[in-house]
């Protein structure tokens, strides 16, 4: 319990650095402003939902291998904070766009894997409500999560494969996007912090997750006699 305690404390403490590093720091960008400012948490929450749904992945490949109900838990949980973090990514790219490019939102497609990428997730979570066996639920749910996650490398590649309104890449463009060094400096902490927020979180579902199996396998014995 100490542990998740002090952990949590550092997840927030570094969200709050980053906050106030994106905001009083970081130096405003010449062309988008101030607006310009919401990349250290748009683009931060877009990588920690990439490694949460990475773990979930990892989690649904291991327990179809090894049918341990433990990489079922990482699954969900990895599946479920990905999910939160991959929101917060498509609420805060329309607040970006609509100052810079003067509509809320585009079908292109980096945009569109995306809102497919949140939709996939959604499926998955949905298809664990539907069977109430929990093998069965588990073997299922990995199967399509190993599905849903062939459109993170999707998501990821889209402004490299295709000419798209969205921006082309900054961080990892290959070829040095010319960033401020400053800047750089902020959003790879942005990302640090929102790292370690994500692996809090998925620590304390993870938690949550095997409280609930066993209340569920202990229900089951007081039925069954």
């Amino acid at each position: 319990m100490t542990k998740r305690i002090i952990l949590g404390a550092i997840a927030i403490l570094l969200v709050i650095a980053a906050a106030y590093a994106a905001f009083f720091i970081a130096p405003e960008e010449r062309t988008m402003g101030l607006i310009q400012r919401i990349f250290y948490f748009h683009v931060s929450s877009a990588w920690s939902g990439f490694t949460a749904f990475f773990l979930c992945f990892l989690g649904n490949l291991l327990y179809v291998w090894k049918r341990d109900r433990k990489y079922d838990w990482l699954a969900v949980s990895g599946a479920e904070v990905g999910l939160a973090f991959t929101t917060v990514v498509l609420i805060t790219g329309p607040i970006w766009a609509h100052p810079v490019w003067g509509i809320w939102w585009t079908w292109d497609a980096r945009l569109t894997s995306t809102f497919v990428l949140w939709l996939l997730y959604v499926s998955y979570l949905l298809l664990r409500t539907l069977v109430d066996e929990p093998d069965r639920r588990a073997l299922l749910s990995s199967l399509f999560g190993i599905f849903a996650f062939l459109d993170v490398p999707l998501v990821f590649g889209a402004i490299r494969w295709w000419r798209t309104q969205h921006p082309q890449p900054v961080i990892m463009g290959g070829q040095g996007s010319g960033l401020d060094p400053t800047m750089k400096a902020v959003f790879f902490f942005s990302a640090l912090a929102m790292h370690v927020l994500m692996l809090f979180l998925v620590a304390e579902r993870y938690a949550l997750e095997q409280m609930q199996t066993e209340t569920e396998f202990l229900t089951r014995e007081v039925e069954a006699q």
